[in-house]
């Protein structure tokens, strides 16, 4: 009786099982070739991302002040979560400013705040620069500037109010408030008022910072603490620069009113404050 022949030839089974194998060795050693070369890295859990609030992350950039106006670097950067604030450094040319300044030089008036109760301005202590408002389009200038606004925030042209200019001499201040409506007076006039952009027409010497008093997030750490005033170093603040313009929000994502966006003008301690504020509504603002 013939024995039964027996094949030497490997199962299918082990055969796919050793391809297997060898494709992932291969994959792990092309995995630690590019780890080696730092082409691949790996995600950290020990806090290589910055936090929310950790001032520390804020970069300071220096720009060349000698430069043609034309060709100064333009950045934007975000300072702040709570509230959301950002500076969009050289927003507006020299021309601009100087433009905006003599526009609104000969209708200067004592400033007012808007009464809680009534939602009507009022003459207040707490508030003693002076100021007008610029009428929206009014010329092709302004017309290009709120274009920049609008497509700088993402917001419609049509939600922002004019643009008031304001003058602030040396003493005079803004204490802290909030640019959101607490009455039913003003909202019917477009909605309430969502966001604010500050626009620094001119440098100064010493104070008349933007203060946010309620900010949250370790605020001694900005590169610029060791520049600011007293009354500076009582929030998150930003030193005016000819230029710039400051974004920050009334509003969280969520529609509810942020407290933290309480802020606030440092008394001018040295020099002269030319700034321009634009005040954006929730809904088409109505003149």
């Amino acid at each position: 009786m013939a024995k039964p022949r027996y094949s030497r030839l490997p199962s299918r089974k082990t055969s796919s099982s050793t391809l297997v194998l060898t494709l992932l060795v291969m994959f792990t050693f092309a995995l630690i070739i590019l780890l080696a070369l730092g082409i691949l890295s790996v995600p950290s859990s020990s806090g290589d991302f910055a936090k929310a609030n950790d001032l520390t992350s804020i970069a300071r950039n220096s720009v060349d002040r000698s430069e043609e106006d034309d060709n100064k670097e333009q950045w934007v950067e975000v300072i702040s979560w709570e509230p959301r604030a950002v500076v969009y450094h050289n927003f507006l040319t020299k021309d601009e400013c100087e433009y905006l300044i003599e526009l609104a030089k000969p209708k200067m008036q004592k400033s007012t705040v808007v009464d809680s109760e009534t939602g009507k301005s009022k003459d207040s202590r707490v508030r003693t620069s002076s100021g007008t408002f610029l009428a929206r389009g009014r010329d092709k200038i302004i017309r290009n500037i709120e274009k920049k606004l609008a497509d700088f925030t993402f917001l419609p042209v049509e939600n922002g109010e004019g643009l008031q200019v304001l003058h602030y001499e040396v003493g005079q201040k803004y204490e802290p408030h909030y640019d959101y409506f607490l009455d039913d007076f003003n909202t019917v006039n477009g909605g309430q008022r969502m966001a604010t952009v500050l626009m620094y027409l001119s440098d100064v010497e010493e104070g008349g910072e933007t203060v946010f008093p309620a900010a949250k997030g370790n605020i001694s750490s900005v590169p610029w603490w060791n520049e600011l005033s007293e009354c500076g170093k009582k929030g998150l603040s930003v030193k005016p620069k000819m230029g710039d313009a400051l974004l920050f929000w009334s509003m969280n994502p969520d529609a509810t009113l942020d407290p933290s966006s309480l802020h606030g003008g440092c008394p001018v301690i040295k020099g002269n404050k030319w700034s321009s504020t634009k005040w954006i509504r929730v809904n088409e603002y109505k003149i």
